[in-house]
C-alpha cells in the first residue's frame, strides 16, 4: 500500500479543513495517510512515505507579499532530506497566493524533490479540479 504523510500548517483552521479533505481522498484510493501539524511533525515520519503533501495558510498583505508565517518558516529549516519522495505543496488564501509556493519551495529546497504539483483553496474545499490533480499526483 502506498503511504502518504501530509504536513499542514493552519492560523483559522481554513487550511486543516483542507489537508483533511485531502486525506479522506486519498484514502478513499486506497492509499495509507498521515497527517499532522507542524507542531506535532517529528524527523523521522516521512522515511517511508511515497508521497510528502506540504500545507500552509496564505500570510502577506492583501495583494502582494504573500509568504508562509515566521512558524512555517522555521519548521521548513528544521525538516529532515525527504528528497527522495514525491512532494506536492498547497495553500488556503483570501485573495492571491502571490509567491507562495515559490517561497515554500525556496525554504525547503534540497530537503524535497522539486514540487511536482500545487493545490490552493479559498474556502478549504477540495474541488474536481483539485481531485484531478491528486489523481495524476498519485499515479
Amino acid at each position: 500500500m502506498k503511504k502518504a504523510v501530509i504536513i499542514v500548517h493552519s492560523k483559522t483552521g481554513i487550511t486543516r479543513m483542507y489537508a483533511e479533505e485531502i486525506e479522506e481522498y486519498l484514502q478513499g484510493k486506497e492509499i495509507e495517510v498521515v497527517s499532522v501539524s507542524i507542531r506535532d511533525y517529528r524527523n523521522g515520519l516521512c522515511g517511508d512515505a511515497d508521497y510528502l503533501l506540504l500545507g500552509c495558510w496564505t500570510s502577506g498583505l492583501m495583494f502582494f507579499m504573500q509568504h508562509p508565517d515566521k512558524e512555517w518558516k522555521t519548521f521548513a529549516s528544521h525538516f529532515e532530506d525527504a528528497s527522495g519522495t514525491k512532494t506536492m505543496m498547497f495553500t488556503t488564501y483570501k485573495i492571491l497566493t502571490g509567491s507562495m509556493f515559490r517561497t515554500m519551495t525556496k525554504l525547503l529546497a534540497g530537503k524535497t524533490n522539486p514540487p511536482s504539483a500545487f493545490l490552493k483553496s479559498r474556502n478549504g474545499t477540495l474541488s474536481e479540479n483539485d481531485k484531478s490533480i491528486l489523481d495524476s499526483f498519485c499515479q
